[in-house]
């Protein structure tokens, strides 16, 4: 089998540079380019040099690992350690996430593949080889954002024991910074019309009226007053008197709209 070393340095360079990308936006790390490019020519030159090195098994797996350990070290800036740590297992990870598409695709097309030390040389069209690593790293990406949006979302939710006429009511709230809703200078929060009947009854008694902006346009709510709020925000705990609260739509993850500045009051 012939390999010509220009198109396995450019796969290489290219494949290295999308996984140090990749690892770098999980850990929530800047990518910049004149680390990101070194580092990926560096795995790009390894991945041709190190399969014509004769070595022990034991030795070819220890190359690899720390082979592998260098590249984040040149992609990854700044002096801690955290940030190094954390690239290089999600560097690691997709390593081997790609590797295992790549064999099922290879399998699919019926590539062949040779042995050479330790590593497998397939005879895949690189046209396949960067459209597996397009769609990997599409999913990836969607899979990085979808779950750092829900991490932010639950660190939002705060567990609310609400007090009225000597009934506790145990409630998850979210702490929503876009809440900017006020009565008499005081923060509102935000309930659904179930959770002001459990509160307060059926002749529940209004303590005013206010108008409510949403993107849906602007409502006339009426403003009810709970006897005492305690939010548990981590290892913090607050209690409030007198919480006023206003009927709208709070949707089904949670019992109610908290505003921010209840929090920090």
């Amino acid at each position: 089998m012939v390999v010509y070393w220009e198109y396995a340095f450019l796969e290489n360079f290219m494949l290295d540079g999308v996984l140090l990308y990749l690892a770098l936006k999980c850990a929530k790390c800047k990518a910049k380019w004149y680390r990101l490019l070194p580092a990926a020519a560096l795995g790009a030159v390894e991945a041709i040099v190190l399969p014509l090195i004769t070595l022990p098994v034991w030795a070819q797996y220890l190359v690899k690992i720390l082979s592998g350990l260098l590249l984040p070290i040149v992609a990854t800036s700044g002096k801690k350690f955290r940030p190094y740590a954390i690239v290089t297992v999600v560097f690691f990870l997709l390593t081997f996430a790609l590797g295992g598409m790549l064999t099922a695709v290879y399998s699919f097309f019926g590539v062949a593949y040779a042995e050479g030390n330790g590593y497998l040389i397939g005879q895949a069209p690189a046209g396949l080889v960067l459209g597996a690593a397009l769609v990997f790293a599409i999913a990836v990406f969607l899979f990085a954002k979808k779950f750092y949006r829900y991490k932010k979302f639950k660190q939002d939710l705060v567990e609310c024991t609400l007090t009225e006429g000597g009934k506790d009511h145990h409630w998850q709230g979210l702490a929503d910074s876009g809440n900017c809703l006020e009565f008499r200078g005081k923060p509102v929060c935000v309930v659904s019309p179930a959770a002001v009947f459990a509160l307060f009854g059926r002749h529940a008694q209004a303590a005013g009226r206010m108008t409510v902006t949403t993107v849906n346009g602007a409502k006339d709510c009426p403003v009810f007053e709970c006897e005492k709020m305690t939010i548990a925000a981590g290892k913090k705990t607050l209690t409030k008197e007198g919480v006023y609260l206003t009927v709208g739509d709070v949707g089904k993850r949670y019992q109610l709209v908290l505003s921010t500045a209840l929090m920090e009051a």
